[in-house]
């Protein structure tokens, strides 16, 4: 750390590295996860429910613990991974307000933030469902890409398949 607070060219230069590594490293993670996404919507004549995250840094407050993953990751590399392969495929790609998708009963629609007793768990307070979180949320997830886009899912998934 000596060095670097000197400001020298070479104490400049493992950041930099660094930086590029990690830059590297997410870049090639999006482009495996994005194929796999697509490669099974593909493989199973099905569409691509996505979230709109756009902004999500300044809508979402995170434990500090999560600050450095939430601001550090590309939410829009991968989105635009997924869009470019799902267009390439023929695969139909809908992006959905993701507000309260984790918060809402799948089953009586009970939107109560005491749904979720823990970060992992969803009961609902108003019919008892109980389910993972992430299960919930992608139910909800598929439910309002279906009901947003019905048509134009329905006519791009019997083109591609």
């Amino acid at each position: 750390m000596e060095s670097q607070r000197k400001g020298t060219r070479s104490a400049k230069r493992k950041p930099r590295k660094l930086s590029g590594k990690q830059r590297r490293f997410q870049r090639h993670v999006n482009h495996v996860v994005s194929k796999a996404i697509v490669a099974t919507a593909q493989r199973t004549g099905r569409g691509i429910a996505l979230e709109d995250l756009t902004s999500i840094r300044d809508r979402v407050t995170a434990r500090r613990r999560q600050r450095a993953r939430l601001h550090n990751w590309l939410f829009f590399q991968l989105r635009s991974f997924i869009e470019y392969k799902a267009w390439l495929a023929g695969v139909p790609v809908v992006l959905v307000d993701p507000r309260n998708t984790s918060r809402t009963c799948p089953v009586c629609r009970c939107i109560d933030k005491r749904n979720r007793p823990t970060q992992a768990r969803f009961s609902c307070i108003s019919c008892g469902f109980a389910a993972p979180a992430d299960v919930v949320a992608a139910r909800n997830i598929r439910a309002r890409a279906a009901v947003n886009q019905p048509n134009e899912l329905l006519a791009q998934g019997s083109a591609s398949g």
